[in-house]
């Protein structure tokens, strides 16, 4: 492992529409926004919302990208996504393959840009 890298995050992003999460990952990648998007699907999800049990299919995606690009993620979440409030949940890297890491930067842009 290597030494904690602040710099990079891990995103999870879910939705009940595989298919459109899965364009909007590619978008995510184009815009340089992300570096990757894992997809696992289907995934099972169970929640109260309004007051009702809901429990139904879904999909995940695990977006490799920058810290500082959390809020634009988010943002663009709240704009594109069908849920009211989408399941966007950033988790810092500790560490990894300093190679690796240093990709994902590459591969994506400074916030604003």
């Amino acid at each position: 492992m290597t030494e904690p890298n602040t710099d990079c995050v891990e995103l999870v992003v879910t939705a009940e529409d595989a298919e459109w999460l899965a364009g909007w990952t590619r978008r995510l990648v184009e815009d340089r926004l992300v570096a990757c998007g894992h997809h696992i699907t289907p995934i099972r999800v169970t929640y109260r919302w309004d007051g009702k049990i809901w429990d139904h299919g879904s999909a995940r995606v695990a977006l490799h990208t920058r810290a500082s690009l959390v809020p634009e993620i988010v943002a663009r979440a709240d704009r594109d996504h069908a849920d009211e409030v989408p399941c966007v949940i950033a988790t810092p890297l500790v560490g990894g393959h300093p190679e690796y890491l240093k990709w994902v930067v590459a591969e994506t842009r400074e916030p604003g840009a």
